[in-house]
Order: C-alpha cells, then sequence, then structure tokens
C-alpha cells in the first residue's frame, strides 16, 4: 500500500530514533531540558525571531501564536480554506474566545484588496476589531502552494499602517524554502510570530513551534500549561527535530525530492503540474468519496478534502518508485 493522505504519516528514520535514545534530557516545566533548549533557540535564530516554544502538536502551535495577538472578543482575518479556519475544529474561538473572518482565493493567497475592504479598526461598542491578519505558507488545501514573498513583505507593510499584526502558519514553511530558496529568516521576517511544523515534511513523529518575541513565547508558556501541555523529559521528541534540522542528515533538502514527486502524481491525475508549487497535489473530481475508495482497492491511500476534492501528499516514506507506481494505478482509475 503506497500511503499518500499525508505527510503526517511519515515514521522516523534510524538515525533520528538512535538520536532520540540519546537525547539528554531534563524537566521542561522548569526550564531544564537541554534539547528542548537547544531546539526552541535553532528555530528561532533560523527564523529570524527572539524565542520559540515547544508544542506538541500543529494545531496548539496555532492556538498559541494566535492567541498572543488576538485577544477575545477581537478578530482574525484569514484566507477561507486557511488550516486555522478549516481544521482545527473551531479551537480558536472555543480556547482563545476570537473570531475570524475570511475572503476567499483559489491558491490561497494574500489579497491585499480584500484584506483591507474586510479590515475593521475599532469603531467602538458596535464591530469587533481586526487585530490580526493570517496566512499559510506553503498553503494546505490550496494544493501546497507557495505564497510569494513580495506580497508577504506587502500584507506587513499594510498590517504595520493598519495598526495590525501578522500571524505565518508556517506548517511547511520548509517546503517553501525549498521550492523558492527564500530564507528561512525572510519568511520570519514578514510576521509577528510563526508556526512550524517537524511532523510532516521533516519526518519528525510530534512536534511543532511557536517562534516570536520573548515576552509573546513567554506569555504562550503560561497558556500552553492552560491547555494541559506541560510537559517533562519531553527532549526525547526534540531530539527528533533536531536531528531533522540539521543539515548533516539531510531532511530539508530532500524536500526537492517530494516536490517532484508531487508534479509526477499531478500529471497521473490531469493536474497541471507547473501549478504544483511543493508535494501537495489537489484534483477535483464529482465522485471523490468514490475515487478515493476506488484507489485504495489497487493499493493507494488518498485523501477526500471535500465532495469534490482529492489531495494526495508526498514524503519521506514515499520514493520515487513508489510515486511512479501509484501514478500509473492512479492514471488508470
Amino acid at each position: 500500500m503506497i500511503d499518500l493522505r499525508s505527510d503526517t504519516l511519515t515514521k522516523p528514520t534510524d538515525a533520528m530514533r538512535a538520536a532520540m535514545a540519546s537525547a539528554e534530557v531534563g524537566d521542561d516545566v522548569y526550564g531544564e531540558d537541554p534539547t528542548v533548549r537547544a531546539l526552541e533557540e535553532r528555530v528561532a535564530g533560523l527564523l529570524g525571531h527572539e524565542a520559540a516554544l515547544f508544542t506538541p502538536t500543529g494545531s496548539m502551535a496555532n492556538v498559541l501564536a494566535v492567541g498572543s495577538l488576538v485577544q477575545p472578543g477581537q478578530e482574525v482575518l484569514c484566507e477561507s480554506s486557511a488550516h486555522i479556519a478549516r481544521a482545527e475544529l473551531g479551537a480558536h474561538a472555543a480556547v482563545g474566545g476570537l473570531t475570524m473572518r475570511t475572503w476567499t482565493h483559489p491558491r490561497g493567497q494574500v489579497d491585499l484588496r480584500a484584506i483591507s475592504a474586510m479590515f475593521a479598526p475599532d469603531l467602538g461598542p458596535f464591530f469587533v476589531p481586526t487585530a490580526a491578519i493570517s496566512v499559510e505558507n506553503t498553503h494546505n488545501f490550496a494544493g501546497g502552494a507557495v505564497l510569494p514573498l513580495q506580497d508577504l513583505r506587502d500584507l506587513h507593510e499594510y498590517a504595520v499602517g493598519a495598526g495590525a499584526r501578522v500571524h505565518l502558519d508556517g506548517a511547511r514553511v520548509w517546503n517553501a524554502h525549498v521550492a523558492t530558496g527564500t530564507p528561512l529568516a525572510d519568511y520570519g521576517a514578514v510576521a509577528d510570530v510563526v508556526s512550524v511544523c517537524l511532523s510532516k515534511g521533516l519526518g519528525a513523529p510530534v512536534g511543532s513551534l511557536m517562534v516570536g518575541t520573548r515576552d509573546a513565547v513567554a506569555q504562550a508558556r503560561v497558556r500552553r500549561k492552560h491547555l494541559g501541555a506541560g510537559m517533562r523529559q519531553v527532549g526525547i521528541l526534540a531530539a527528533a527535530g533536531l536531528h531533522a534540522l540539521d543539515p548533516a542528515h539531510g531532511h530539508v533538502e530532500r524536500l526537492a525530492d517530494d516536490h517532484a514527486h508531487a508534479r509526477l502524481l499531478a500529471e497521473a491525475c490531469g493536474v497541471d503540474p507547473a501549478t504544483v508549487d511543493t508535494n501537495i497535489v489537489v484534483a477535483h473530481r464529482p465522485d471523490a468519496p468514490a475515487f478515493v475508495a476506488a484507489a485504495e482497492s489497487v493499493g493507494v491511500r488518498i485523501s477526500a478534502v471535500g465532495p469534490t476534492a482529492i489531495r494526495l501528499v508526498t514524503h519521506l516514506d514515499v520514493t520515487r518508485a513508489d510515486a511512479e507506481r501509484a501514478a500509473a494505478l492512479l492514471a488508470r482509475l
């Protein structure tokens, strides 16, 4: 079975498992886990920010990041298929007491005209004020689309002028970095807070980070405990992230292979490979659930991400041979 449902399916390599087994650990609630501290410092440095906070999940990193910018009763603007709006089970409202309004773009891109039309300054006690704008790079449900750096810079400039702040959901920002050659620090510079994930293309078994100022991270550390995520010898998990980010192991650079495999699958599914920026292919079919079942019957697992949309995601555990075989089977279907 070739499993293309998500890049979250990756399993740690033997070398990563060895790094986890030998990790130096301490009690992270006391701030005494040296491996966690090293990971947090490493990721903050890569993105050009002051500090970072290790979290068990990307959704928690996003809740903490957005919550550091948006108070209860305020709103965040985002694209309508953004992960924070569509795939986090309303956590931002349930936990953070905030609301969302959205613009729509078929490729999940920044639309400054729409954003400026929606933006609500503090107009008194009758209107919800806009506190932040959230963007996702790469954009999951837009087929792993990369948001151009200049668009992000323009958005940040607009937000500063409007008195709002920017959240970057960078769960797959590593893919954007590899696909475009844009330094990670350049992506970090266009946002007040960033979330990144280690357990997708990088292959770690678990873990994400919220990145921002020292004050924002200190406050998020308290809110993380509110959510029940006071973790102890979690360096065993953080070691996987450090291993994945070490250039000697090639986990970041090899994402280019995933991108090439995705373009091969796109062509097999009738999607223009030129529209596939990274490792995600979204194809539209009127029979999405039935097609997913048919694909599994011939040995390929994919996902339905809507009644008329299917998604295929390449990752560390999908070889070139796997991609070629899956492409042939899907093309036949």
